[in-house]
This record gives structure tokens, sequence and C-alpha cells, in this order.
């Protein structure tokens, strides 16, 4: 079978590295890819928003299988439009997509259907949004309507962060139309942990729990990003509280779709803040999260391509999937600047002698080729994953991996999967 991944960083990454050990994939093309991906499938230069190209490119390959990574693909309605054209694709429909697209209508679908969330409220209006924070004061969430990339999120400490939060979003447009709306809500404590699963509508199941760290450095200090690193398992999520996430989030959110005439099929990931043994969901995406994607695929034992074929064939019931007993740490490895602006074309050394550490996989995120060198290329380079009989172990193969790696200005954290640890 031929398969198709759209988008190019570390998740598409991991994907595709799983695809590959599959028995039944005889070719994986990904586009754009990137200088990782590239050394097991073939790398396509097209923009991922070009439906048509991407179609065309499809149908003359006789791709069997389309996988898509990224969120923004979704939103456009890329699964709509070669669903019209008979074409198998795995991911949700413009329409569900719209629970990470929009936090808006994420946050007014969760109380219509009686979702635990943090209470909010939703303005368009920059005086009446300050108005309000002032009302409620500090701590508070202050998140753009749309998608940024994972930095919308804005958690002021203070009144005044809230208010320079309001104006990076509404009045200086810094996430563009993403910042048209604003829902700014209550700031809740407790332990964060991400709960993805496969779904096809009908059955549900979940997959093996993770938590990301979102901060840029140590002690969760500094400006969000896409996430600095992973691990799984994540031991706040205890079977008990398993149980509680399937019945009062995710049976909700499948059945609350069906009930709106919007049918869900691909992955489901909630972001979820654990607060006195009870789960609140911080927000929804419509894909695997990145860099979860990385320790979590790393665990799974079963075909990812039997799993998806399922998924589109609406026969998940039919997939008994299993999970690898070991834990699993990813580390991020970013450019300097980043979550800011940052500069591209930096040569990385050590990559092979990293690759050489048993129970270790480099997946790369922002690569690319500079002749035969391979330099930086995003914010987020590279996520270093190691494997081990537990967290402990797992996270001292990734480090130790690290430490083969350079390239000027690079930083990652040093205490990633610490919580877990503790």
């Amino acid at each position: 079978m031929k398969v198709l991944v759209v988008g190019g960083g570390g998740r598409e990454h991991a994907i595709v590295w799983k695809l590959s050990q599959s028995r039944h994939v005889d070719k994986i093309y990904c586009t754009p890819g990137n200088a990782g991906i590239a050394e097991i499938a073939e790398c396509i230069d097209m923009d991922s928003s070009d439906f048509s190209a991407l179609l065309d490119f499809v149908k003359y390959e006789w791709i069997d299988l389309t996988i898509v990574g990224p969120e923004d693909p979704l939103s456009k309605g890329i699964v709509d439009i070669f669903e019209k054209e008979g074409r198998r694709i795995l991911g949700p429909t413009k329409a569900a997509a719209q629970l990470e697209a929009s936090k808006v209508f994420s946050k007014e679908f969760m109380k219509r259907h009686r979702i635990p969330t943090a209470e909010y409220k939703v303005f368009t209006s920059y005086v009446h949004a300050a108005d309000y924070v002032r009302m409620k004061g500090a701590p508070i969430v202050v998140k753009a309507d749309g998608l940024a990339a994972g930095k919308g999120v804005i958690v002021a400490s203070t009144v005044d962060e809230a208010m320079d939060a309001l104006k990076l979003i509404m009045k200086n447009k810094a996430f563009g139309d993403a910042g048209n709306k604003v829902v700014v809500e209550e700031c809740l404590q407790g332990e964060e942990a991400s709960f993805m699963v496969f779904t096809d509508g009908k059955t549900i199941a979940p997959m093996v729990s993770s938590q990301d760290h979102k901060r840029v450095f140590d002690n969760d200090k500094g400006p969000n990003t896409g996430g600095m690193g992973a691990y799984s398992p994540a031991p706040v999520i205890t079977d008990e509280l398993e149980s509680i996430v399937m019945k009062k989030v995710m049976n909700p959110v499948i059945k609350g779709l069906k009930s709106e005439g919007i049918k869900y099929k691909g992955i489901l990931y909630a972001g979820l803040m654990i607060h006195k043994d009870k789960p609140y969901v911080l927000e929804f995406n419509c894909r695997l999260g990145d860099p979860e994607t990385q320790p979590v695929l790393s665990r799974l034992e079963t075909d990812l391509l039997d799993i998806s074929m399922a998924i589109t064939d609406e026969k998940l019931s039919g997939i008994n999937i299993q999970w690898k007993e070991e834990a699993s740490v990813c580390v991020v490895i970013a450019s300097s600047g980043y979550p800011g602006k940052y500069e591209k074309g930096r040569t990385i050394k050590g990559l092979d002698d990293a690759k050489k550490i048993k129970d270790v996989m480099v997946f790369h995120a922002g690569t690319a080729f500079n002749n035969n060198e391979i330099v930086t290329n995003g914010g987020r380079v590279l996520g270093v994953t190691g494997t081990g009989k537990d967290i402990k172990a797992a996270k001292k193969k990734a480090y130790e991996a690290i430490e083969k790696i350079h390239f000027d200005g690079m930083h990652y954290r040093k205490d990633i999967a610490d919580k877990a640890l503790n």
C-alpha cells in the first residue's frame, strides 16, 4: 500500500516512522517532510494548503491512504474535499475540526453538553474584555479564538499581563484574524495531562496517557510554546481517572457532535487540567499532539496502518490495540529565540552519534538539507526520544543522546518528566 502523510514536523516524522514498520506499507510519501523524514519516506515539495494539487498527486500515484498531521489543513476542510472524491483520508471534517479551530465554538459546545471546563466569557471588544479582566483579577487566561500554532493561549499571573495579552491579540493582531474574538477564562490549578483517543465516530479507543511541557524554560517559566517535551505514561492519569475522562469528556464529545449532525472520525486530543482528582478540559485538538505523539507512538505495538484503515472504514471495534509496558520521554531541542524570532540554517552536528544509542529515536521537527549537511529550519528542531523500563530510565536515555548533538544557539529544558519522578 501507498501512504501520504501531510506535514513536516516531529509528529509527522513519528507517524512516518511508525508506518514504516507496517508489513502492509510499500511506499510512504510526505509533504513537505523534513531531513529526518527523508531517510524513510519520499518527501514531496508541495504546499499542504493546496488541496487540489494534493488530490491530483494522490490520484496520479494511486495513494491508498492520506494521514493529516497538522491542524491547519483539517480546519480548512481537506478531509471533506478528499472524501467527496472518494479518497481515503484519516482526520475529522471541517465541521468537526471546529473543536480545535475555534476556542469559542469549543467552549460553547462544552457548555451545551455539560463537559467540565473552566468558567469563561467571549469578547469581540477589547474595551469590554479589559473591563472584565479588571473585574475578575488574576491569575486569568486569555485565548485567541482561532489557530495560533500553540501560542495563542496566555496564562496571565497579573492584571497587567492580562491587559498586555489582550493588546497583543486584539489590538496588535499578533495572530491575525485568530484574535478577532477572545476567550477569557478562569485559571484552573492542578496538573496538566494529555489524553488522546482513536475514534471512528462509534468506537472510542484511548491511547496511553502522556504529559506535555508547554512553557519554554525549566520549572514552567516563560511563554507558552508548541511543546518543549513530553512523556508517557503520565502517572496523574490513573485507571480510575481514565474511566472518568472517557465517561465525562470523550463519550459526550463524540455523542454531542453526532447529535448536532457531525460525525467525528480520526484522533481526538483533550488537554486536561486535573484538579482534586477531577478532569477539566483546557482545549481540544483534532489530531495527534506534538510532541506527545513521539513518546506515545514509541509505545504503540499495533500496526498504525491497521488502526488507520479501521477508523476510515468505521470498524475500529474490530481492532485490539496493544501498547508496550515501557515508558518513553521526548525532549525538544529548539532554536535560540524560540518561541519568538529565531534564525535558520545552523548546522546540526552529532546526529549519527545520537542514533547509535540503544532505545533512542531522534525525531526531526524543523530540519532541512543544505548541500550534504542537515541544518535547522524551524523553532522546534528535534525531539530526542528515549524508551526504558520506567520514566527515569527513558529520561536518562533521552538526555544521554542530547549530549551528542550540537548546533549554535540550541536550547532545551532540563526538567522534562521530573513531575513523574517526584
